[in-house]
């Protein structure tokens, strides 16, 4: 599970995100904090692998805590920011600190659900590498890019993509595009077009099944979801 703190200045709130990460697969809550002061004690305290963060808080800007985070002792905690500044340098400032995704608020969860999945996609596929080929990071960097559901291409669609990713999990040895279509009552071809997709994006991998005679099956495999 990946083991997450929310920060945000309005305990209200807090709650609210909070109950949007625990909707998430492969998410926990494990502490909520209200200022920048007790967002320190808990990522001192908890060693959470993600953060959700305002900037807007009490006692200071969540953009200074986010440069504590990749110091030591921080540098395994990811980011998202969480906020309602609009202003470029804010932004700025999030990206050159390090943040994985910065999400607007207001928001829903259909707004956070894709970065989320994003940073659980990545986090898995990191857990799998012990010495990364360049492809291997390249992968890496591409899983949070592609994790606004606004540039999905014009095939796929952000409730199916997120059907087919959480039936694959009910497989951790693959499964084929023929038998996941049938599973999900959905044609071959268009079972097969999101298993590619999840693919070229990093999020699942292909591998070939060789039988003793014919063509070798393509068949898919979703990472798995490891406790640090």
């Amino acid at each position: 599970m990946i083991r997450t703190l929310v920060v945000d200045d309005d305990f209200r709130v807090a709650e609210v995100h909070a109950q949007y990460v625990a909707q998430v697969d492969g998410f926990e809550v494990v502490g909520l904090a209200n200022s920048l002061a007790e967002a320190r004690a808990e990522l001192a305290r908890l060693e959470p692998d993600l953060m959700l963060l305002d900037l807007y808080l009490p006692d200071g800007s969540g953009l200074d805590l986010l440069g504590e985070t990749r110091g030591a002792g921080g540098a395994s905690t990811q980011v998202i920011v969480v906020t309602a500044a609009r202003d470029i340098e804010s932004v700025r400032i999030a990206l050159a600190g390090g943040a994985a995704q910065y999400v607007v608020k207001p928001f829903r969860l259909a707004d956070l659900r894709p970065r989320l999945e994003a940073v659980r996609d990545l986090h898995g596929h990191l857990s799998r590498l012990e010495e990364p080929t360049q492809s291997d990071i390249d992968r890496a960097y591409q899983m949070l890019r592609t994790a606004s559901p606004d540039r999905l291409p014009k095939k796929i669609a952000e409730p199916t993509l997120r059907l087919v990713a959480e039936a694959m999990r009910g497989h951790p040895d693959g499964v084929t595009a023929a038998a996941l279509g049938a599973e999900l009552e959905i044609s071959r071809a268009t079972a097969q077009r999101y298993l590619s997709y999840l693919a070229d994006t990093g999020r699942a991998e292909l591998q070939l099944r060789y039988r003793s005679l014919g063509r070798p099956e393509h068949v898919y495999r979703i990472g798995e979801i490891r406790a640090r």
